[in-house]
């Protein structure tokens, strides 16, 4: 990886930490890694009780505020996830990382997966963000991704999104393959997010070089292609801070 291309891979990086021990010392401090010298992260990504701080704290930075509901079961009710997300939305969120309730689409409940979807869509209303958590490790069959993936879109999915990093696997490029042909297929404009276990600059490069041979070179931006990471943003400082 070049200098240049960790740059690019820094403006794609949704800087997370989701761990039960989080506190509001530990939301600011990674509130001011977002900020880099080589260029500032597209989002940060905590727990929804951290939007606000995250708010104040990003203000005028550019950089966005996102937060997870479902989380990490996927398991909650619709109305449960529409209230979730109204809350984070009045406190500011700007993006939303929703679980899908993939146990039940695996289950052959596709209509509870969809209302599910659908609820937390109408509850962002006009201007947020929806990244749907498909959990992409849990399925055997890359048809089953696909179906799951073609239902969220249509759901009104804003991206695609591999893993809650609870779970083994996380990203795969193959996950990844499958959200593209869905995307392309789908003809809309929706963007695919690598979380779970992304933390080399290598496999960084390696999940770009797919995205610009699969979408085509420059289509991977912030509105298109995250990374769902914390552990990734020192190997890209790395790499960056070298001569090119």
């Amino acid at each position: 990886m070049t200098p240049a291309e960790a740059r690019r891979a820094i403006a794609l990086l949704d800087l997370t930490s989701l761990n039960d021990a989080d506190d509001e010392a530990a939301a600011l401090a990674l509130c001011r890694r977002a900020v880099t010298p080589f260029g500032a992260a597209a989002a940060v990504c905590l727990w929804p009780r951290f939007v606000g701080l995250d708010r104040e704290a990003l203000a005028r930075t550019g950089v966005k505020i996102a937060t997870v509901v479902n989380f990490p079961h996927g398991e909650n009710p619709p109305d449960a996830i529409a209230a979730a997300t109204r809350a984070a939305v009045a406190d500011g969120a700007d993006e939303i990382d929703v679980v899908a309730p993939w146990r039940r689409f695996l289950a052959g409940d596709a209509e509870s997966f969809t209302q599910a979807l659908a609820a937390c869509r109408a509850a962002c209303g006009d201007g947020v963000r929806l990244k749907v958590i498909l959990e992409s490790g849990v399925f055997d069959d890359a048809g089953a991704l696909r179906a799951a993936a073609d239902l969220a879109l249509a759901a009104g999915a804003d991206f695609l999104k591999t893993s809650t990093g609870k779970r083994e696997p996380g990203a795969t490029r193959e996950a990844m393959g499958v959200f593209y042909d869905a995307v392309k297929a789908a003809g809309v404009r929706a963007g695919v997010k690598a979380s779970g276990g992304v933390r080399t600059a290598e496999q960084a490069q390696a999940y770009l070089a797919q995205a610009d041979v699969r979408m085509g070179p420059g289509w991977a931006t912030a509105a298109t292609f995250r990374f769902g990471a914390s552990a990734l943003l020192d190997a890209l400082l790395a790499v960056a801070g070298r001569e090119d």
